[in-house]
């Protein structure tokens, strides 16, 4: 019974193989692949988008931030005073061959409408939930910086959008080419 298990197994995997493949199909055509752009690597951001934890925090309004995240491909900054998700928190993420794209539809999904901007020539977008949060994008060739801003339970200091676009100008403005 084994060797019948393993055969039939190993038919079907031609199959599968098959239905992954970009053959031309109209859903290819359509811009649902994955996937480059084309557009290759972007620029190094260096650690947390070369923004200073000062510079989070001034932009972000609140005080008692602690650094919770750092590494070369994202940071997080959250309230010292609250732990937890219900705690003001900013987030910055560098995403490498990665479509923008599915990331703004994710957005969307989940109730947080999108709109096109453009930071330093480079097209990007920014989508908000009440006046408690905000994410923004901005696109480099097959990578994406991605800054969150969220005051969740606390009382907005700040308008969540223009902290989050401020953080996203400094990093552009700073990247290394």
């Amino acid at each position: 019974m084994p060797k019948k298990l393993v055969g039939a197994l190993l038919a079907a995997v031609p199959l599968l193989l098959a239905g992954c493949g970009g053959g031309g199909s109209a859903e290819g055509a359509s811009g649902d692949a994955p996937a480059s752009t084309a557009g290759g690597a972007g620029p190094f951001f260096g650690e947390c988008g070369s923004v200073t934890d000062d510079e989070v925090a001034k932009a972000f309004g609140v005080p008692g931030f602690g650094t919770a995240v750092r590494n070369s491909v994202g940071c997080e900054w959250q309230s010292s005073a609250q732990d937890g998700q219900g705690s003001p928190h900013v987030s910055f993420s560098w995403y490498r061959g990665s479509p923008i794209g599915r990331e703004r539809v994710g957005s969307e999904l989940i109730g947080r409408p999108a709109t096109d901007i453009e930071i330093g020539g480079r097209p990007g977008f920014v989508a908000s939930f009440s006046s408690r949060l905000c994410e923004l994008g901005v696109q480099f060739g097959d990578d994406f910086v991605h800054w969150s801003i969220a005051y969740a339970d606390a009382a907005p200091t700040a308008d969540p959008c223009r902290a989050a676009q401020r953080l996203a100008e400094l990093t552009v403005e700073r990247a290394v080419k």
